[in-house]
C-alpha cells in the first residue's frame, strides 16, 4: 500500500502513539543504521599561522614562499631572502562538513603544523579556503588557535614538552560557503544502511518498520541495506524519517567469535561460542642448565739431595655441568556437547593457563574441529 502524497496531522499523531506504544524491546534504527547520502564530508587546507613566540618554522623555504605570496596579494614586493619565518608557521587545517550545514554557518577547524614549529601557541590562523574532494572551496578559516599543548626549551637545549602543542584549534573557526547538494529529498526512496551487516537484522528492521507503517514500506535489499518508500511531499520527508529512526528493532545475535590480539595477548570470546566433545591436555616442563668448570693444577715435586723443589703444573680445567628438570604433571578436561562461554573460560583458568597458553588451546580445539566459531587474529 502506498504511503499518502501528504501525511496529516492526525496521520502522524497516530503513527507516533502507535510508536510510543510499542512493547518491543531493542536499538533504535538511528543507533544501528545511517540514511545513505546523510553524511560528513571532509575539508582541508593550507595556511598560514601568525604570531608566534619565536616557535616558528624559522627558515624553512615554504613557510618564506607562502609568506610572499600571501604580502602579494595586498600589493607588497619582497624577497624571500628578506622575510624571516621565526614567528610563522605553515599548517594543514581540517575540518568535517556535517550534512545539510548551509551558508553563513560556522564549523570547528584542526591547524596542524608541517614544519619545524615548535609551538601554535598563541598563534593565529589566516584566511584559508577548506576544499573538498571535488577541489571547491566549500569554506572559509580564520582565527586564534587554542593549544592545549606547552612546549619548554632552555638554553643548554634541555626540553619539556606536555601534551602536543603542534595542534590547535579554532572554535567555529570557519564559515561556510557552499551546501553539498543532497538528494535527500528527491528520491522517492530512503536506504539505510546499517552500521554491521547481517541479514537477520536486516530482516527485522524491515519488520519493525512495515509494523508500524503498514505493508510492503520497507524492504531489504541485502545484508546491509534497507529500501524504504518515503513521502513524496518534501515537507513531510523529515517528520517520516524522525518516526522511522525511533523505531525499535531486535538486532540478530553476533557471529560466534574469538578475537586474539597478538601484540597485547588480549583474548575476547563471543558469547555465542561453543566447543563440542575434547579432551585437552596442558602442562609444563623446566629445564634449567647449569655450567660450572674444576680446575685441577697439580705439582711436580723434585728432590735433588738436599734441596726439594715443588713446580706447578698447567692447570687442568674439567666442564661441570647440572642439569635440573621440573616437569608438571599434565592436566587434562574434557569438553561435553555444547560447552557455554562461561564453562571454557573456568576449564582454562583452572590448569593456570596464561594468554599465550590459551591462545594455543583455541588453536589446537579449532585445527581439531572442536570449536564451534571463528577465530580471528588482529
Amino acid at each position: 500500500m502506498a504511503l499518502p502524497h501528504c501525511i496529516k496531522p492526525l496521520f502522524t499523531a497516530f503513527l507516533m502513539t502507535a510508536f510510543l506504544s510499542q512493547a518491543a524491546m531493542g536499538e533504535r534504527i538511528k543507533d544501528i543504521a545511517s540514511v545513505a547520502g546523510v553524511r560528513s564530508n571532509q575539508l582541508v587546507g593550507y595556511g598560514i599561522v601568525v604570531g608566534l613566540a619565536g616557535t616558528g618554522d624559522g627558515s624553512s623555504g615554504l613557510t618564506l614562499q607562502s609568506m610572499q605570496a600571501m604580502v602579494s596579494r595586498f600589493g607588497l614586493v619582497t624577497e624571500v631572502s628578506g622575510l624571516n619565518a621565526k614567528n610563522a608557521a605553515a599548517v594543514m587545517v581540517t575540518a568535517e562538513l556535517p550534512p545539510f550545514l548551509k551558508p553563513g554557518q560556522t564549523l570547528d577547524i584542526t591547524a596542524s603544523t608541517m614544519g619545524g614549529a615548535s609551538s601554535l601557541r598563541g598563534g593565529t590562523l589566516l584566511m584559508t579556503p577548506l576544499l573538498g574532494a571535488d577541489g571547491e572551496t566549500y569554506a572559509i578559516a580564520q582565527g586564534n588557535l587554542v593549544v592545549g599543548g606547552l612546549g619548554v626549551q632552555g638554553a643548554d637545549q634541555s626540553s619539556l614538552v606536555v601534551n602536543v602543542p603542534t595542534v590547535g584549534r579554532v572554535p567555529r573557526g570557519a564559515s561556510v560557503e557552499r551546501m553539498v547538494p543532497s538528494s535527500f529529498l528527491e528520491t522517492p526512496h530512503l536506504v539505510l544502511n546499517l552500521h554491521k551487516g547481517d541479514f537477520t537484522t536486516a530482516t527485522n528492521t524491515a519488520e519493525a518498520i512495515n509494523g508500524i507503517f503498514g505493508p510492503d514500506v520497507a524492504v531489504p535489499l541485502d545484508a546491509n541495506s534497507i529500501r524504504v518508500r518515503a513521502p513524496q511531499d518534501p515537507s513531510q520527508r523529515v517528520s517520516f524519517v524522525s518516526l522511522l529512526e525511533n523505531v525499535e528493532v531486535t538486532q540478530a545475535e553476533p557471529p560466534a567469535r574469538v578475537i586474539i590480539n597478538s601484540r597485547t595477548g588480549t583474548v575476547v570470546i563471543g558469547g555465542n561460542v561453543r566447543v563440542t566433545p575434547a579432551a585437552v591436555t596442558h602442562g609444563s616442563m623446566t629445564v634449567r642448565v647449569n655450567e660450572d668448570f674444576n680446575v685441577d693444577q697439580g705439582q711436580t715435586v723434585v728432590t735433588n739431595g738436599d734441596q726439594t723443589i715443588v713446580a706447578d703444573n698447567e692447570p687442568v680445567v674439567t666442564p661441570d655441568t647440572e642439569i635440573d628438570v621440573e616437569a608438571e604433571p599434565a592436566r587434562a578436561f574434557i569438553f561435553d556437547t555444547g560447552v557455554s562461554l562461561s564453562s571454557l573460560v573456568d576449564a582454562i583458568n583452572a590448569v593456570g593457563a596464561s594468554a599465550s597458553d590459551l591462545v594455543a588451546i583455541l588453536e589446537a580445539l579449532r585445527e581439531a574441529g572442536a570449536l564451534r566459531a571463528e577465530l580471528v587474529v588482529i
